[in-house]
């Protein structure tokens, strides 16, 4: 797939995917590429596909749209490599990576000719440079790594890791073509010599993105890239690609590569796989200097590379052990359940032997109140384990809370709890997903029936719009809407309260899992609100918990007008 990579301005870096037969925008209006370039107009240019020929046409912009630095006045061709500026935004059109590992040939001493100038061994001394002299030079080096060290410390995942070293690389070495291969498994170091390892190329990056597929090809010798790799040295080739044993005509003969990098990437004792690059300049030729940079480059990405390894297993035992901590605690949930199940069965067949409706009656109410507790646990594990997409509409929660209430009304008949709705029908809607907050809701309610003891409790819902003011007010003076579910039970420990929202903590004893309060959490934060809790234990008029939802609403920013759905 083309795309458009940024290469000036302010959103320089990012790249912008061109599906086939889909028109694309350019500028700062909704429907349009997302750039933070304000000298963009919002309907700038048009980039347009043509029986897989694309075309760029110029919307009447301020600034004008520039192909190679000519300013287009009619619709114009584009071919891969070309330079596209809009306002302060300089795009490449084209590929200038590639994630095919076919693109890249290793080739045997008997198909290509290359001449090793210099190789430098790759240890742990490489990490720290050899060669400090010039002091510019110096300098420069100890920027590269400290950018290097920026990057390994904030990324976790190897592809992403590698394509920002290669890009670090670019832009210290300015190379033409550059790749990162990977052996499987990787080698170690003073092992016993044996078969040549699977390398396979995991990064493709060029300065410029080729015209076609052939010319996107890389052919390198497999002699310097096994040698770095095997031997762990660092190797420097000059004329690296001499072309008299191709025969006439090989479509490589125009890749007169005339310099070349290959250093191992280690760690310790392994060896991950190797960092190359090459230009094909006649008068430009890389460094010994430069060398003993790549070195250390290939050092600390085998280093990163390692502590990601580590990273992960702990990670993945961190995870085995949540996992069972949960399975745990939700086999004891099911555990009570089905007790509950079965006391409710036992109870009914007894009525049915002694032909009693009446204890036919109470067992039948005690397996509806197990059916529903094991409803809840599955909503609540899908709803924790499997984030859904959040579908925004406008909705009104007065008639979100009255359903909830109707529900919940049956199991606090049974305990003798008075439900009270407090909302506003005239109340606006709000931009919610309305069956999300409707689950939220639903545990908050369930679990306040469940706090207040029986004849005497009582559970208020209620509901309330507030304008673009007030110390709750989300940034940007946007109106918000204010959700309580307030109980008059024992109220909540103080110190329990930090735990409230944990998975898996719950203040219910046998009868809960802790997953009800964490999905709520979740569905107010996925809306972009917050949740509070007020609790006070000691008797008196203010006794209870209140469960606070704060929820944006403002349309405006929830609901694009613009946006179209297929």
């Amino acid at each position: 797939m083309l795309v458009l990579s940024v290469i000036q301005g302010p959103d320089k870096g990012r790249k912008f995917q061109l599906p086939d037969n889909e028109p694309q925008l350019i500028g700062r209006s909704s429907e349009a590429l997302p750039l933070e370039d304000t000298t963009v107009s919002r309907r700038h240019a048009e980039l347009t596909p043509d029986d897989g020929i694309w075309w760029i046409r110029d919307l009447s912009s301020q600034n004008g749209t520039y192909v190679n630095g000519v300013e287009i006045r009619e619709r114009t061709r584009l071919r891969p490599g070309d330079q596209i500026r809009t306002g302060s935004t300089l795009f490449v059109f084209g590929v200038t990576e590639s994630s095919d590992p076919d693109v890249v040939r290793l080739l045997h001493p008997n198909q290509i000719d290359a001449s090793v100038e210099r190789s430098i061994p790759s240890n742990d001394d490489s990490v720290t440079l050899s060669e400090p002299e010039p002091r510019a030079a110096a300098v420069d080096h100890l920027r590269v790594i400290y950018q290097l060290t920026s990057l390994v410390s904030q990324s976790t995942d190897r592809q992403q890791l590698l394509k920002g070293v290669m890009d670090v690389v670019f832009e210290e070495f300015e190379p033409e073509r550059g790749f990162i291969m990977m052996a499987q498994p990787p080698i170690e170091v003073g092992a016993p010599p044996g078969p040549d390892p699977q390398i396979i190329p995991s990064v493709v990056k060029y300065l410029v993105a080729p015209r076609d597929h052939e010319e996107a090809r890389i052919n390198v010798s497999r002699t310097i890239v096994l040698h770095a790799i095997k031997k762990s040295e660092g190797v420097l080739s000059t004329n690296a690609m001499g072309d008299p044993r191709f025969k006439s005509g090989d479509s490589v003969q125009r890749f007169h590569i005339r310099s070349a990098i290959c250093s191992p990437i280690r760690s310790r004792d392994r060896i991950f796989g190797a960092i190359y690059i090459d230009s094909t300049i006649a008068n430009y030729t890389f460094t010994s200097e430069q060398l003993n940079l790549m070195n250390a480059i290939g050092q600390h990405t085998g280093l990163a590379l390692a502590n990601a390894e580590l990273y992960s297993e702990k990670l993945r035992s961190e995870r085995l052990a949540a996992m069972g901590e949960a399975v745990a605690s939700l086999s004891h949930s099911v555990k009570n359940i089905l007790q509950g199940l079965r006391g409710g069965a036992d109870v009914v067949e007894l009525g049915l032997k002694k032909d009693d409706l009446a204890v036919a009656k109470r067992g039948w109410g005690i397996l509806r109140r197990n059916v529903d507790r094991i409803v809840t646990l599955t909503s609540n594990m899908l709803a924790y384990s499997r984030q859904r997409r959040v579908e925004i509409q406008l909705a009104k929660l007065a008639s979100v809370l009255e359903d909830v209430a109707q529900l919940v009304q049956p199991q606090a008949q049974a305990r003798g709890v008075a439900i009270i709705v407090d909302a506003d029908p005239e109340m606006p809607p709000i931009p919610i997903d309305p069956e999300l907050i409707h689950q939220a809701l639903m545990n908050l309610a369930v679990n306040a029936v469940e706090a207040v003891e029986q004849s005497t409790g009582a559970v208020t819902l209620r509901a309330a719009y507030h304008p673009a003011s007030g110390k709750h007010a989300p940034a940007g003076g946007a109106g918000y809407a204010q959700i309580d579910v307030i109980d008059n039970g024992p109220g909540i420990p103080v110190d329990r309260i930090p735990w409230l929202f944990e998975p898996f903590n719950t203040t219910k004893g046998l009868r809960g899992t802790g997953l009800g309060l964490a999905v709520t959490k979740r569905i107010v934060q996925e809306h972009g609100g917050r949740i509070e809790v007020e609790s006070h234990t000691e008797k008196g008029p203010q006794r209870g918990t209140t469960f606070r939802v704060f929820l944006p609403a403002d349309t405006e920013s929830a609901i694009d007008p613009s946006a179209t759905s297929a």
